[in-house]
């Protein structure tokens, strides 16, 4: 080490998700940064979904007398620490050895909720071993003894929830795994799925070998009926994310499902498709009382938190951010970005005048240059 490096400062900590972001771009290959951080087709709809978000003015009350915050509340069926769980993210340790027994940990830490996705890179059991408060995903497979069968582990490992994807009939056309023809490395593999090692390894000549597993296992014709089933499956409260309007979010709310998640997918989809924030309050008008919603896709701060809740949700799913921390340093990295958001969500209660996120709900929402203004007191409580 030279006299140079020793004299040069260290990174300042990050202030902010942004800075997390930063300072682990260097350490992710390329291939697999875009693979994290791509959308599909001209990705307008990922561009969208922060336009959207900071388009939305919150009106902050005052002289509320509200000293420290609280900021815990309960999503779903699980108490939490403030209302965030993390989204279902595949393959994590593409980012760090620790993959999702790493990020479960931090959740624990933080006490927040993590959903474990179908294809993770760890197995749901291992996952379970440190203690966090889980929910578990489910795409929709051809097989549905698979499917059942991990219903069942999901319940023996004592998830709270299970999450269910209804906006993957098949994988989005994502052209940066296209461009780089994605495959997953040799030691990372969909653990909780049968089937051949080998699958979504060998490259595909302009394609990716991920969008390619999931032709082959999903089923591309699941309908409601299909929820139905699954529904008298499992006495676990269903969580189903990947609505974006009233009618489809009232149907599941019909069908049993205890949660809607409004989420495009963080724009992997269907390129086009609406911002999340755009559709929330439709969304939170249509279902009955008691069905919660929450919101994905574009979270990036505290105050993103307070515009959701403000706009009706009950909590967010937090996706990217929390692979740029396990990125950057595992467990401890994704600790880091939780720490930011709950810090940035208690100011933001503060400065808005608000006790607890419920109050949050109550507050008045100006959105877009024509000012659409949405008073909170009159809308649904969660």
């Amino acid at each position: 080490m030279s006299v140079t490096d020793l004299r040069r400062p260290a990174p300042a900590p990050p202030v902010c998700l942004a800075d997390v972001e930063r300072l682990a771009r260097p350490l992710v290959p390329g291939d697999v940064w875009d693979f994290v951080q791509g959308g599909s087709g001209g990705e307008r709809t990922l561009a969208a979904n922060r336009a959207a978000l900071d388009d939305i003015a919150v009106v902050p009350g005052v002289l509320r007398g509200v000293g420290t915050p609280s900021t815990r509340t309960r999503l779903v069926a699980s108490d939490a620490a403030l209302p965030v769980a993390i989204a279902p993210m595949a393959y994590q340790q593409l980012l760090h050895s620790g993959g999702e027994s790493a990020t479960a940990a931090a959740a624990r830490a933080a006490d927040v909720p993590f959903t474990v996705g179908m294809l993770s890179s760890t197995a749901l059991e291992e996952v379970a071993r440190t203690g966090a408060a889980l929910w578990f995903q489910l795409y929709w497979l051809a097989d549905r003894g698979e499917l059942l069968d991990l219903v069942r582990r999901a319940e023996s490992c004592g998830c709270r929830a299970l999450v269910v994807t209804v906006d993957v009939p098949i994988m989005g056309r994502r052209l940066r795994d296209l461009r780089n023809e994605f495959t997953l490395p040799s030691g990372v593999r969909a653990a909780n799925l049968g089937g051949s090692p080998s699958q979504a390894h060998g490259r595909v000549p302009g394609g990716s070998a991920i969008a390619d597993h999931s032709r082959a296992v999903f089923d591309p014709a699941v309908s409601w009926s299909d929820l139905e089933w699954l529904r008298g499956q499992t006495s676990l409260p269903l969580i189903v994310k990947g609505v974006l309007g009233g009618a489809d979010a009232a149907r599941a709310a019909a069908c049993g499902a205890e949660a809607v998640v409004v989420s495009n997918h963080g724009g992997r989809q269907l390129d086009g498709a609406p911002a999340s924030a755009t559709v929330l309050p439709e969304v939170v008008e249509a279902v009955p009382e008691g069905c919660e919603v929450l919101l994905d896709s574009g979270v990036r701060s505290g105050t993103d938190i307070l515009r959701a809740l403000a706009l009706g949700a009950s909590g967010v799913l937090v996706g990217r951010p929390v692979l740029w921390g396990l990125a950057l340093d595992g467990a401890a990295g994704v600790e880091q970005v939780l720490s930011l958001l709950h810090r940035e969500f208690a100011d933001c209660l503060t400065l808005a005048g608000c006790a607890d996120p419920r109050e949050a709900g109550r507050l008045r929402t100006i959105t877009g240059p024509r000012g659409v203004d949405r008073r909170g007191a009159g809308r649904r409580g969660h």
